[in-house]
C-alpha cells in the first residue's frame, strides 16, 4: 500500500470497528458512508488536529508523543493487549524496530516431557509461539480429533482450527476461539514482525480461509492466560474444560497448555476417556529433538 504504514493501517482498522454511539456521539439522521468512527471524530476524542491524524493514519508522521498514543488508544477503546501493540507499531514507525528473534525453538526439554505424562489424564501440550504442537501427552494430542492425520510439522493449533475438517466442528464457541487464535497472531506479529514461520503460516491461513482473512484485517490483539473451553468431541461427547497457559522459562516463548475438570464429573470422565483410547502418537518421535539440534 502506498499511502499508510502498519501503524497507519491498524488506526484505520480499529477506527473502523468504533461506532459513534459507543463514545457518544450523535449520528444524526443521515447515511454514514464511513464505518465506525470519521478520521474528524477520532482526531477530537484524542484532543488533535485532523491533519495531524491524518498525516499519522497516511504514515507521513511517525513520532507521536506518548501523550497522543494513550488518548488515541482511549478513543479506540483499545484493549490492553491492543494498546500494547499500537506502542509496538509507533516504535516501528520511528524507526525502532524490535530485536529479532533467533527463530523458534523447537527441542522440548525432558522435564517437560515428564511433565506432561505426570499430568494425564489431563489433556496438555506444549506448543511454539505460533502455535505449532511441539509435544503433547495422549488425551492433549487426541482432544484434538484428527489432527494426527498431519505430519508433526504441520500440526499447529491455529492451523487446526481454520483448515482442517474436524477444526469447525469440535469447539461449540467457535467463532470466538477463531478470534482469540486470530488474536494471538498478531499479538506475535507485534513482538517479531520478520519472523519467517509466523509469515509463513499467516500467508497460508489468510490464502487458504476467509474467516481468518477477516480476522486478520481486524486488528484485533488477543492473549489468554487461561479459562474455559467447549469441546463437542466426536469420540467422548461434549466437555467443558477449564484451562492455563503458562510460558515456560529458557525458551524462545514456548508454553504449556493444561486442561482439568472437577473429578467424578462428566467432563472429567471424558478426559478419562481421551487418556484410555488407542494410544497413537504422543510426542515427537523418539530422538527428534536430539536431531533437530544437530541440523542447526
Amino acid at each position: 500500500m502506498s499511502e499508510g504504514t502498519e501503524l497507519g493501517r491498524f488506526l484505520r482498522a480499529r477506527r473502523g470497528q468504533v461506532r459513534p454511539q459507543d463514545v457518544g456521539l450523535r449520528t444524526g439522521t443521515g447515511v454514514r458512508r464511513t464505518p465506525g468512527l470519521r478520521r474528524e471524530e477520532l482526531a477530537t476524542l484524542a484532543g488533535v488536529s485532523v491533519d495531524y491524524y491524518t498525516r499519522l493514519e497516511r504514515g507521513r508522521e511517525t513520532r507521536p508523543s506518548p501523550a497522543v498514543v494513550a488518548a488515541l488508544g482511549e478513543a479506540l477503546q483499545l484493549s490492553d493487549d491492543a494498546l500494547h501493540r499500537l506502542h509496538e507499531l509507533v516504535a516501528l514507525a520511528a524507526g525502532q524496530p524490535p530485536t529479532p528473534s533467533p527463530g523458534p525453538a523447537r527441542t522440548v526439554r525432558e522435564s517437560l516431557r515428564v511433565l506432561l505424562e505426570t499430568v494425564r489424564p489431563a489433556p496438555a501440550y506444549v506448543v511454539s509461539r505460533t502455535n505449532d504442537v511441539l509435544a503433547a501427552n495422549r488425551p492433549g494430542l487426541r482432544l484434538f480429533s484428527g489432527i494426527t492425520d498431519w505430519p508433526w510439522e504441520h500440526r499447529n493449533i491455529t492451523r487446526y482450527m481454520f483448515l482442517h475438517p474436524m477444526g469447525r466442528k469440535l469447539y461449540r464457541d467457535w467463532e470466538e476461539m477463531a478470534a482469540h487464535s486470530a488474536g494471538h497472531l498478531r499479538a506475535v506479529a507485534g513482538a517479531d514482525p520478520d519472523m519467517p514461520e509466523l509469515a509463513q503460516l499467516v500467508g497460508e491461513l489468510v490464502v487458504k480461509s476467509p474467516e481468518f482473512a477477516r480476522l486478520w484485517e481486524r486488528y484485533d490483539v488477543k492473549e489468554r492466560g487461561g479459562g474455559e473451553k467447549h469441546f463437542r468431541h466426536p469420540e467422548v461427547g461434549s466437555l467443558c474444560l477449564s484451562f492455563e497457559v503458562m510460558t515456560i522459562s529458557r525458551t524462545d516463548g514456548q508454553r504449556l497448555v493444561t486442561y482439568q475438570a472437577p473429578p467424578g464429573t462428566p467432563d472429567h470422565d471424558a478426559m478419562l476417556l481421551l487418556d484410555m483410547a488407542s494410544p497413537g502418537e504422543v510426542a515427537l518421535p523418539e530422538g527428534a529433538e536430539r536431531q533437530e539440534g544437530a541440523e542447526r
